[in-house]
């Protein structure tokens, strides 16, 4: 039985594509829906370009306070915009339980979710817009059919279709 899901989104070109099965599954099953996006860490370039411009007790404030309100907005970024795709053929958010936006690794910040929430199902894109037509899975796509311990509905992305 299938009681409350995970979307793992990132974003991109295809998301409200991939939102549209989700909030189906979730309708059809009567079931809760949580999304989920990751954001990298930044790298260590830009680390070390903040380092250069800003003193060290900025810096750590920073990654305090700074991250907290980037992923906040973020969030609500993401609420807005799935708002909008109401009036684009996504009918109901109402299954939305929630929306994170994670710091990590977008595989392991999407299987700690995944556990931490107790979902029954996670739903992603098969990969993001940003690969090539050659290759049929994403890296996030494939360590989550490798790792996750519940059941990955994989939505393919329609420029296969295309080609």
């Amino acid at each position: 039985m299938i009681r409350s899901i995970l979307y793992a989104t990132d974003l991109g070109l295809y998301a409200p594509y991939v939102l549209q099965h989700a909030l189906q599954l979730a309708q059809a099953h009567n079931a809760k829906l949580h999304v989920v996006h990751a954001v990298e860490p930044m790298g260590l370039f830009a680390e070390s370009v903040l380092q250069t411009y800003v003193d060290a007790s900025v810096l750590e404030q920073l990654r305090e306070n700074g991250l907290g309100v980037v992923m906040n907005s973020i969030e609500q970024r993401v609420l807005e915009a799935f708002r909008e795709d109401v009036t684009e053929g996504i009918e109901d958010l109402s299954p939305l339980h929630g929306v994170r936006v994670v710091q990590g690794d977008p595989p392991q910040v999407i299987l700690d979710e995944a556990e931490q929430l107790g979902v029954d199902l996670v739903v992603i894109g098969s990969h993001s817009h940003g690969h090539s037509l050659h290759s049929s899975l994403g890296r996030t796509a494939a360590r989550l059919l490798q790792l996750s311990q519940v059941p990955v509905y994989l939505v393919p992305m329609l420029q296969h279709r295309l080609a």
